[in-house]
């Protein structure tokens, strides 16, 4: 399977008084993680957009396992977890510079219509995306 990493800049204002990342944040770096995977596939989430569409989270996952603090490098691998055609989930895994697992995760996503959130097939109204996601499982 493909997977991407991305470096994360713990920044101040992301920690809480314990000096420790705020839980609440990983969603943030969740969704850094995934718009970098989808760019890396060649897409934007704004050009899905523009088609009409969105990509709403339906469902999300996280263990926590130990804390980022400020001050220290975080990376976030991302990958594809699931998919069927319609449905999507990604996996995390955010880390030291020791490789030090500090929480991992998913999300789950449908493509839905911007103004009904009707949901639509990605593999009938994102063929190339559809395509990319069965390849990127494969770690083509």
């Amino acid at each position: 399977m493909k997977v991407v990493t991305m470096p994360i800049k713990v920044r101040y204002q992301e920690t809480d008084q314990m000096g420790v990342v705020y839980h609440a944040n990983y969603l943030v770096w969740f969704e850094l993680g995934r718009t970098s995977f989808i760019e890396e596939l060649g897409f934007k989430y704004h050009e899905m957009e523009n088609l009409g569409v969105v990509s709403p989270v339906v469902d999300a996952d996280l263990s926590f396992q130990q804390p980022i603090r400020y001050g220290e490098d975080a990376y976030i691998d991302t990958w594809i977890k699931e998919y069927d055609g319609i449905r999507v989930s990604y996996g995390y895994r955010i880390y030291n510079a020791e490789g030090q697992t500090a929480v991992t995760g998913s999300t789950k996503h449908v493509v839905v219509k911007k103004e009904s959130f009707r949901p639509v097939s990605i593999r009938r109204s994102l063929p190339d995306w559809h395509q990319a996601y069965l390849h990127a499982m494969k770690g083509e």
